[in-house]
C-alpha cells in the first residue's frame, strides 16, 4: 500500500501536536488532584480554569457557564436527562428529530419509558428541519427541544437560530449537539440563542474522553453525576486534567482562523463530489448541496453494499464510513437515510468521506483514482446490477 489517505474525520480527528504538548505536563509533572491545596495541585486547578475560559471563548460564553464532561455523549445525556427532570412539573412533552445521533435518540427513548412522550420530527429529502413543523409539534406540556447544529452522517445543517427562537418565544428549553460543528462552522450561543450545547474534543483535534455542555446561566437543569463538588457541585468525578487543558487549546486553535481553513476543506469537498457524480453512475448526493459541513461527503451507490466499499478502499488505503462510526456494527441501514426517504436498497450503499485540515488535493485525487474502478467491481459481483 503506497498510500494512506484518512478521510473519516466526522468519527475522529488526530490529535494536533500543540494539543499534546499543552497535556503532557498534566499526564507526567503536574499531576496534581485540582480539588486539593497544595502547590502541586494548585497548577492542574490554573488549567482546569484556563481550559474553562479557552472554551467560553470560543463559544462566547461565560466561562461559569461552561461544564466538563467525559464526552459529547455524557453532554447530551445530561442536557436532555437533567432539564427533562428538572422540568417535569411543568410538563413531560419532549420533542427532537428523526436524524439525530443516537446519543439523543436513545436517550429520548429511555425517557419514554419514564414516562415522558416525545415528538420525532421528520426531515425534508436533504435532511432539513422546517420550523413549521416544530411550530406545530409544541404543546402545552413541552419543555423541551433538541435538534442538531449538523447531522454526523449527511452532514446537513440546520436553522438552529430560527429553531431555537421559537422555543424561546414559547419560554421551551433548546438544546444542540453542537459535536459536529466545532471547529467547522461559527458557533455563537448568544446569537444562535440556545439554552445548552454540547461537544467532544476528539471532533477538532483534541483528545478522546473529554467533552462539554454549554448551560445558559438561569437554565433549570438536574444534575446529572452525583459525587464531589466538581464543576460547581454539577458534575461529580476527579477532572481529567490532561483531557480538558487539550480540549481548551484544541477548541482555540479549531476557531482561529476558521474561514480560510473551511473555505480550504470546501474547495475539496467540491472536488470530491464533482469528481465522484462525473465518474461514476447511479449515485445519489445526501444531505443539503450546500448547507452542509465544509468537508462532508455523503453518496449512496446503487446496486453495492457499503461494507464492501469500505473494505476495498481500506485496501487502497483509503479509511471512510458508511455512516456514523457509533452504529458501524449494526447490519441494519442508516435511520438518517432512511428518514430522508431512501429504501433500504439504497440507503445500504453510503459511504461517507469527511475531509479534515490535514487532507490535501492529493487525498482527494487518490480517491478518485481508486473509488471508480473499486464501485464497477462490485457492481460486476452484483445480481442486481446484472439484471
Amino acid at each position: 500500500m503506497d498510500r494512506f489517505v484518512y478521510l473519516d474525520n466526522s468519527a475522529t480527528t488526530p490529535v494536533k501536536p500543540e494539543v499534546l504538548e499543552v497535556m503532557l505536563p498534566y499526564l507526567q509533572t503536574e499531576y496534581g488532584n485540582p480539588s486539593s491545596i497544595y502547590k502541586k495541585a494548585a497548577s492542574a486547578e490554573a488549567a482546569v480554569r484556563e481550559a474553562r475560559k479557552q472554551v467560553a471563548e470560543a463559544l462566547h460564553a461565560e466561562p461559569n457557564e461552561i461544564f466538563f464532561t467525559a464526552c459529547g455523549t455524557e453532554a447530551d445525556n445530561w442536557a436532555i436527562k437533567g432539564a427533562a427532570y428538572a422540568n417535569q412539573h411543568k410538563g413531560k412533552h419532549l420533542i427532537t428529530t428523526q436524524i439525530e445521533h443516537h446519543a439523543v435518540l436513545h436517550t429520548m427513548e429511555y425517557l419514554e419509558k419514564q414516562g415522558f412522550s416525545v415528538t420525532y420530527l421528520p426531515v425534508d429529502a436533504e435532511g432539513l428541519v422546517s420550523p413549521e413543523s416544530l411550530k406545530e409539534a409544541i404543546r402545552e406540556d413541552t419543555i423541551l427541544i433538541s435538534v442538531m447544529m449538523a447531522n454526523n452522517e449527511i452532514g446537513t445543517v440546520e436553522p438552529i437560530r430560527e429553531l431555537a427562537a421559537i422555543a424561546a418565544e414559547k419560554k421551551i428549553l433548546f438544546h444542540t449537539d453542537a459535536v459536529q460543528a466545532i471547529g467547522s462552522l461559527p458557533v455563537d450561543v448568544k446569537e444562535l440563542g440556545v439554552s445548552m450545547l454540547s461537544l467532544s474534543a476528539h471532533k477538532f483535534g483534541g483528545p478522546k474522553g473529554v467533552g462539554a455542555l454549554y448551560i445558559k446561566k438561569g437554565t433549570k437543569i438536574d444534575t446529572f453525576m452525583h459525587g464531589g463538588a466538581q464543576e460547581r457541585g454539577r458534575r461529580g468525578g476527579t477532572e481529567n486534567v490532561a483531557g480538558v487543558a487539550g480540549l481548551g487549546k484544541a477548541i482555540t486553535l479549531a476557531t482561529q482562523k476558521l474561514e480560510a481553513k473551511t473555505e480550504r476543506i470546501m474547495a475539496l469537498r467540491e472536488k470530491l463530489i464533482e469528481g465522484i457524480l462525473q465518474s461514476i453512475p447511479d449515485v445519489r448526493l445526501n444531505g443539503h448541496r450546500t448547507k452542509r459541513l465544509p468537508g462532508n461527503v455523503n453518496c449512496c451507490f446503487r446496486y453495492i453494499e457499503g461494507e464492501a466499499l469500505l473494505l476495498r478502499l481500506d485496501a487502497k488505503g483509503v479509511a471512510a464510513s458508511s455512516g456514523s462510526a457509533c452504529t458501524s456494527g449494526s447490519l441494519d441501514p442508516s435511520h438518517v437515510l432512511l428518514a430522508l426517504g431512501l429504501p433500504h436498497e439504497i440507503a445500504h450503499g453510503s459511504l461517507r468521506l469527511s475531509i479534515g485540515e490535514q487532507n490535501t488535493e492529493a487525498d482527494v485525487e487518490h480517491v478518485l483514482s481508486v473509488l471508480p474502478d473499486i464501485v464497477k467491481t462490485l457492481r460486476a459481483m452484483s445480481p442486481l446490477y446484472s439484471e
